[in-house]
């Protein structure tokens, strides 16, 4: 099967690895021709493109950008839309910049590169997309997070961004409706990153509080996403968690 102007187009950001990844495989499988945006990770997106590519030649497309700067969200959306000669679907805010931040060492440099890896991201893409995803009917998915509602200590900046998001994703609701449906997809603790920022004993505690007795994976977020996408014709201004039941337990 190859590309065709008739299938959904869709922009997923901070697409190269895990969630992101998860999410554009995902909508690449349920029919979907996919925009890989990445930032640092050149290799794995363009080699998740190849993968697609060889299931169904021609239906995705990895593209570059530093969405912390305005102008390269909205040329990565108009290279996005341009693909498919004027096509944008779905946007997928996923991009996201995760830094422990304990109170008192917090600088505006901390401050800037989540605020602007999280939260502007997510609204100047959006902005960019809204033209774009008026004219299709489409629909956006941002990616926040559960500590939003019950932030983990030293994590105070990221979750404030997180937090902009989901009232980002209400305003935006109300402000693109009916033409343009906006939802959140809340994740709670997913398979534990390479690096090192929780040690052993909080990863244990996190962990042992999650009702579903595991963690949760990109595919479970990709899910999730998908169904906002597709099958909530009905559904705008939500905020999905998919966390395995963490957020009804108290830290």
């Amino acid at each position: 099967m190859s590309a065709s102007p008739e299938r959904p187009v869709a922009l997923v950001t901070g697409a190269a690895r895990r969630i992101g990844a998860a999410i554009t495989t995902h909508l690449h499988a349920s029919g979907y021709d996919v925009i890989i945006h990445y930032r640092r990770s050149v290799d794995e997106a363009h080699q998740l493109a190849a993968t697609l590519d060889a299931l169904r030649p021609g239906s995705a497309l990895a593209l570059s950008a530093d969405l912390a700067r305005p102008d390269d969200c909205e040329r990565l959306v108009d290279e996005a839309a341009g693909w498919r000669g004027g096509r944008l679907d779905a946007l997928v805010n996923n991009a996201s910049t995760f830094l422990r931040t304990p109170l008192g060492t917090i600088d505006s440099a901390a401050w800037q590169e989540l605020i602007d890896g999280n939260l502007k991201a997510a609204l100047f893409c959006s902005q960019a997309a809204a033209p774009w995803l008026r004219t299709a009917g489409g629909a956006i998915v941002n990616i926040c997070d559960v500590r939003t509602e019950r932030p983990l200590p030293q994590f105070s900046v990221y979750s404030a961004a997180k937090a902009g998001i989901v009232a980002l994703t209400r305003a935006l609701a109300l402000e693109l409706a009916p033409d343009v449906r906006v939802n959140a997809v809340s994740p709670g603790s997913l398979d534990w990153p390479e690096d090192e920022i929780f040690h052993a004993a909080e990863r244990m505690a996190i962990e042992a509080a999650i009702p579903l007795a595991r963690l949760g994976s990109g595919h479970d977020i990709a899910r999730a996403v998908a169904f906002l996408l597709n099958e909530g014709p009905y559904i705008t201004g939500q905020v999905l968690a998919v966390d395995g039941g963490a957020s009804l337990v108290s830290n």
